[in-house]
């Protein structure tokens, strides 16, 4: 089954004009299906009061449509926050006579630079869409490791997750250690937009049935996985503040540290600064954060002012 990801920022609920409302939480899912393709989207409808979802949203995505329709500074905010999420591939849409040349200004020197642009029009866009993900992806075969976007309980049924497939493939009866923590799942059943499938591979959204474990074991961002990731407590690396960032982190900052679906609380234990926006800092997180190796994780400051999200640091 053809699928693809993509977060829609900049325009509330403009994904109804190509697709169907599924879930409602900070973060808004919708549907795009045409035969066997699916296009499974989502928008931060929680932003600008909540930067935690837009954070979610724009991490979501293994591509992005950024919708043009007012450049404030939570246009700025939020094309800065995908280029911290590392989205490289997506599409910017000019709404309200906004130009490709007014753009430049914002996306320079960031991964928005690649984007393709285009003017508003959600039936083209549909259909780019489809072609995406319709377009040959390579198929991984190595242990599986899904990040969880929500988790229920269904009568009759048991544990129910909705997650994304981060890594590798998954199986039904495939075991499944649940990070953070010591527990381990059995995978019952997987489902990809309500049809049944024995496997499922990297990239793909799915509800997988679960056995051993409860809805309320759950998270948003709990890790599923039959992989060796990284558990990560304690960060000692240099980070890379954005330019436009004008709040200082200090010894004692609260910091949320994004990674896929995770924001894990972390305060900063030291700082260096000697105000190149390339600090070494320590931060001992709240909680692991689980990741593969030399991954990057987001730094979002909420007491940022008018810019909350800081940056990036590179994780063990």
């Amino acid at each position: 089954m053809p699928s693809l990801n993509a977060s829609v920022i900049g325009s509330p609920e403009y994904s109804k004009k190509l697709g169907k409302k599924s879930t409602e939480t900070d973060i808004t899912f919708y549907d795009l299906k045409k035969g066997e393709t699916v296009i499974t989207m989502v928008e931060p409808s929680r932003y600008p009061e909540k930067v935690q979802s837009l954070y979610c949203s724009a991490a979501f995505g293994e591509y992005t449509v950024l919708v043009a329709e007012k450049l404030d500074q939570y246009f700025g905010e939020s094309l800065l926050m995908i280029n911290a999420c590392g989205v490289k591939r997506g599409t910017i849409v000019l709404r309200n006579y906004i130009t490709e040349d007014q753009l430049q200004i914002f996306t320079r020197g960031t991964v928005l630079q690649g984007y393709d642009v285009m003017e508003d029009g959600p039936i083209s866009l549909r259909d780019k869409l489809i072609a995406i993900a319709e377009s040959p992806r390579t198929p991984q075969t190595g242990p599986g490791t899904l990040c969880i976007d929500a988790a229920f309980n269904v009568k009759g049924i048991g544990t129910v997750a909705l997650a994304t497939i981060k890594s590798g493939m998954i199986r039904i009866h495939d075991q499944l250690r649940v990070l953070p923590g010591d527990k381990v799942a059995e995978i019952r059943s997987i489902q990809k937009h309500d049809e049944d499938f024995e496997t499922a591979d990297v990239g793909d959204h799915v509800g997988v049935a679960l056995k051993g474990v409860e809805a309320s074991d759950l998270d948003r961002g709990t890790v599923l996985t039959s992989a060796t990731p990284m558990q990560t407590t304690t960060i000692k690396a240099q980070a890379e503040i954005i330019p436009y960032f004008q709040s200082q982190l200090h010894e004692g900052s609260t910091i949320h540290l994004g990674h896929w679906l995770q924001l894990n609380l972390a305060k900063v234990i030291h700082i260096e600064d000697n105000g190149d926006k390339r600090p070494t800092m320590t931060l001992k997180l709240e909680k692991p954060i689980i990741h593969p190796p030399e991954a990057r994780a987001v730094l979002n400051y909420l007491d940022g002012g008018r810019l909350r999200v800081a940056g990036t640091i590179p994780l063990p």
